[in-house]
C-alpha cells in the first residue's frame, strides 16, 4: 500500500505567462507557494481475487478489465504511458473541492505519477514528475494547462519559476527570513467563492489569441520582478498587496470570463473593508479568492463577504511526498497464470494459484 500526499498551491504573480503558446516565444516566469492542503493518492496492486484489474475509486467508481475502459482520462493516460501491465487499485481524496483554482488537477497528475512510480519500485525525482505532469496534460490529453501547476505540485515551497523559449524550466526557492515570510502570510487570506468552474474552459478564452495578450502579459511578468524587489529588499510589505492588485486587473482584462459580476462584486466588498489587493488564484470564473490585507482588518474583511468560507492555511515547504509505504502480498506470478489460462473469478481454481505461488 503506498499513500502519496501532494500540496494544491496559491499563485501570487506571472500566471499566464506560464503556458507554452507564449512562453515559447517570450519567456514567461510566476511566483507561487504551496499550502497545506493536499490531494491524497492511494494505491496498491489489485489481488488477482477480482472479476475486475483495475479499480479506480474518486467522486465516481470505476472497476475495468482493461486501461482503455477507463473514462478518467488522467488515469487512463498515466497508467497507458507508465506501462502498467498488472492490476491496481487507486483512490484520490482532497482537502479542497476540485475546478476551484488551487491546482488540484495537476496535483493529482503529480500524486498519481509519483505514487505508481513508487509502486514500480521506482523514485522519481521532482523534475522528473513535473515534466511527465505537463507532458500528459499538455501533449497526451491536449490540456489548455500551463506548466506552473505541475512544478508547483512537485517541487513546493514558495518558487520564483522562470520559463525559458527553450522550453527549459528554472525552479529558484524565494529564501526569505522566517519573519518576512511569516509576515506575508500574516497578510493573507483564502476564502471560497463559492463558484466552481473548469479552468480549460477559461484559459482557453484568452490563450487561442495569446498574441494579441502582449500588453496584458508583459506586465504581468514584471510585476513578477517587482514582487521579488519587495519581498527581498525589506519595503513594506503593504507594497505586495498593491501589486496584487495592479496584478489582477491586467489579469481580469485578458478575457471577459476570468471574472464576473459575483467575484468582481466581492472584490469589492473587500476592498472596502480594507483589502489592499487580491486575485483569483487560478485561471479565473471562480473558485478561490486570495486576499491581501492588514491582518488587524482580517475580520472586517470576512465579515463583507457574506458568510463565504474562510480556509486558514499555512506555507508548505516540501511538494509530493509518499508518506506511507508497506510493501504487500505478491501476486504477480498468480496474476501471470490467471492471464495466461485465461481464467475468470467465476472459473478460479485454487489448485492453480497455490502452484502459481510455489517457489
Amino acid at each position: 500500500m503506498i499513500i502519496c500526499r501532494t500540496p494544491y498551491r496559491v499563485s501570487f504573480f506571472g500566471g499566464g505567462t506560464d503556458y507554452p503558446g507564449w512562453y515559447r516565444q517570450h519567456g514567461g516566469a510566476v511566483i507561487a507557494a504551496t499550502i497545506d492542503k493536499y490531494c491524497y493518492l492511494t494505491c496498491r496492486h489489485l489481488p488477482p481475487f477480482f472479476e475486475h484489474r483495475i479499480r479506480v475509486v474518486y467522486r465516481k467508481i470505476e472497476t475495468c478489465e482493461t486501461i482503455d475502459q477507463i473514462t478518467h482520462p488522467t488515469v487512463r493516460e498515466t497508467l497507458r504511458f507508465l506501462k502498467l501491465d498488472r492490476g491496481v487499485e487507486l483512490h484520490h481524496d482532497g482537502d479542497l473541492p476540485a475546478r476551484s483554482g488551487m491546482g488540484s488537477s495537476s496535483a493529482f497528475t503529480v500524486s498519481l505519477l509519483h505514487a505508481l512510480h513508487t509502486l514500480r519500485g521506482e523514485m522519481a525525482p521532482k523534475h522528473q514528475l513535473a515534466r511527465e505532469a505537463i507532458h500528459i496534460e499538455q501533449e497526451v490529453l491536449k490540456e489548455t494547462v500551463g506548466s506552473q501547476d505541475q512544478i508547483m505540485a512537485a517541487h513546493g515551497g514558495l518558487k520564483h519559476v522562470r520559463f525559458q523559449p527553450d522550453g527549459e524550466i528554472e525552479v529558484s526557492p524565494l529564501a526569505l527570513p522566517p519573519g518576512r515570510m511569516a509576515e506575508l502570510k500574516a497578510h493573507l487570506l483564502l476564502v471560497y467563492t463559492g463558484i466552481a468552474r473548469t479552468a480549460a474552459d477559461v484559459a482557453k478564452s484568452y490563450v487561442d489569441g495569446i498574441a494579441t495578450r502582449r500588453r496584458q502579459l508583459r506586465i504581468m511578468k514584471e510585476l513578477v520582478d517587482e514582487s521579488l524587489d519587495v519581498l527581498t529588499s525589506g519595503m513594506n510589505i503593504l507594497a505586495f498587496g498593491d501589486l496584487l492588485h495592479e496584478a489582477w486587473q491586467a489579469k481580469r482584462s485578458l478575457s471577459n470570463v476570468v471574472s464576473n459580476g459575483e467575484v468582481d462584486a466581492l472584490y469589492d466588498r473587500a476592498r472596502a473593508a480594507g483589502a489592499i489587493g487580491g486575485k483569483l488564484t487560478g485561471a479565473g470564473g471562480g473558485g478561490f479568492l486570495l486576499l491581501f490585507a492588514p491582518p488587524e482588518r482580517h475580520q472586517d474583511v470576512l465579515d463583507a463577504l457574506d458568510g463565504r468560507i474562510h480556509v486558514p492555511f499555512e506555507f508548505e515547504p516540501s511538494g509530493s511526498q509518499i508518506i506511507f509505504y508497506e510493501p504487500g502480498v505478491d501476486y504477480q506470478e498468480a496474476e501471470r497464470a490467471r492471464d495466461k489460462k485465461g481464467y475468470t473469478f467465476k472459473e478460479w481454481d485454487r489448485p492453480a494459484l497455490a502452484t502459481a505461488e510455489a517457489p
